[in-house]
């Protein structure tokens, strides 16, 4: 076959008036067609945002989905726990005291003759509830002590952060056991505030921090130049900007907060019968390892699937949240 002779016309009008210039213009047409887009953009080739790359992450994360489906699946039996328990966990037969295995009744039974399925059931709502209401008390009032500290400065940062150190000095199972022996209440709310003002200094300093940082960027000077005011700075631009570091803290806090209630309720001062706790039946079972180690392996077990859970998701949200570990 004869070769065909090069003609300059041709080949440009097969690119455009300019060539590589039209290749690279067909280039970024291309580019800005694409849903996902070039590395670091999203659709039509606009910048992704911190919380869409965090959640691209976390959903190619295996760790992220497993933490996430057993806390959900948590979630799901302490609203309903009736759900996968139609007994009663207050129901008692001392006739049955520290059996084992039983049809119907999978856990065995403990030194009441309560069924050990149901209790432990029952005790994800008192476990679940007080881990989250504490998580989020101390998250609201450390990040708003601790932003304002931050963004203010001056003679109130100095005070918080002398306050700060007196109660990071307060062991917090001494503490504990101080403040919540002289309580006579059986709900869950002497113990949330407990943990509440025990806990708020170290959400504070990240909150703190983070301010300190966001705020010395150039977009909150140019704002600040702009003439907007201190709380639009706050809540339009350092705050999203400024809030990951306490999500990530608080997130790892919540497995912290539900063993914490354990621990108490295990030394005698945290929630007190009849209220269903992990921490009131594995403390009950602890004098019959011996003979029925039941008693303690299920609720025990419970806890510490519980406590992984959330620590898992706490680091998955850590790594998906910090740029620097990608």
């Amino acid at each position: 076959m004869p070769e065909q002779p090069f003609e300059p016309e041709r080949a440009i009008a097969g690119t455009g008036m300019g060539g590589p210039m039209d290749l690279a213009t067909s280039e970024a047409e291309t580019l800005e067609k694409t849903p996902g887009g070039p590395e670091g953009t999203g659709p039509a080739g606009k910048p992704r945002s911190l919380w869409s790359d965090a959640w691209r992450d976390l959903r190619r994360n295996p760790v992220f989905i497993l933490s996430a489906l057993v806390i959900l699946f948590l979630v799901v039996i302490s609203l309903w726990p009736s759900l996968i328990a139609s007994g009663n966990p207050l129901k008692c037969d001392l006739a049955k005291a520290q059996e084992g295995s039983q049809p119907g009744h999978p856990f065995g039974y403990d030194g009441q003759g309560c069924d050990v399925y149901t209790r432990t059931v029952y005790g994800t709502r008192t476990s679940v509830t007080v881990g989250v209401l504490a998580t989020l008390g101390v998250a609201v009032f450390g990040s708003v002590l601790g932003g304002l500290a931050g963004f203010f400065g001056g003679i109130w940062d100095s005070i918080l952060s002398r306050l700060t150190d007196i109660f990071f000095a307060i062991p917090v199972v001494l503490g504990g056991l101080v403040l919540l022996s002289v309580v006579t209440s059986n709900t869950v709310w002497p113990v949330i505030g407990f943990m509440v003002l025990l806990g708020w200094p170290q959400i504070s300093r990240i909150a703190r921090g983070s301010v300190i940082t966001a705020k010395q960027n150039d977009y909150v000077q140019a704002a600040r130049a702009l003439g907007a005011s201190n709380s639009r700075l706050l809540l339009r631009h350092i705050t999203p900007n400024a809030v990951a570091p306490v999500i990530v803290v608080a997130t790892i806090a919540l497995g912290t907060y539900i063993s914490l209630e354990a621990t108490l309720s295990y030394l005698g001062v945290g929630l007190k019968p009849p209220t269903v706790s992990w921490g009131i039946d594995i403390s009950a079972a602890s004098q019959y390892i011996r003979n029925a180690p039941h008693m303690l392996l299920w609720p025990a077990g419970a806890l510490a699937i519980t406590v992984l859970a959330f620590i898992m998701l706490g680091d998955a949200v850590r790594d998906a949240l910090d740029p620097k570990l990608r």
